[in-house]
């Protein structure tokens, strides 16, 4: 059963359909202004949690607890900085077998994944003077 979208719902899947990267529900919102296509913040945010719940959108969190909201189109993987938030996407997916294997044995339909390690990239690591190889 294939849930009808809102018009809202529809511009803000081709809005992310012309990026290249996620994006805040916020910068979302300028976004659509930008565009001539106003409509309250709110209504952003119930629109991607909709969108969220039909496996069309996924969101992961930043290192600062900012949610980047991006369309679901292959699992995403990322290196965080915890200081300067830099994210870096890798490519390698360690989890996708297990993926497959918990879809079947659950009979779980998993629109996504998400894999995401924290710590400090090379250029923090010089300047941390704890953490870091200060040398």
């Amino acid at each position: 059963m294939k849930t009808r979208r809102t018009r809202n719902q529809e511009r803000i899947i081709d809005v992310l359909k012309t990026l290249d990267r996620s994006i805040s529900a916020q910068d979302l919102y300028v976004e659509l202004r930008n565009r001539s296509l106003a409509m309250g913040l709110a209504t952003v945010y119930r629109s991607l949690e909709s969108l969220k719940l039909e496996g069309i959108v996924q969101s992961r969190a930043t290192a600062g607890g900012e949610s980047l909201y991006s369309l679901v189109q292959e699992d995403r993987h990322h290196l965080t900085c915890l200081q300067c938030g830099n994210s870096i996407p890798i490519d390698q997916c360690p989890v996708h077998d297990l993926e497959v294997q918990l879809n079947q044995s659950y009979q779980f339909k998993i629109y996504y994944h998400m894999l995401e390690f924290f710590g400090l990239c090379t250029q923090c690591q010089q300047t941390d003077p704890v953490h870091g190889s200060s040398q």
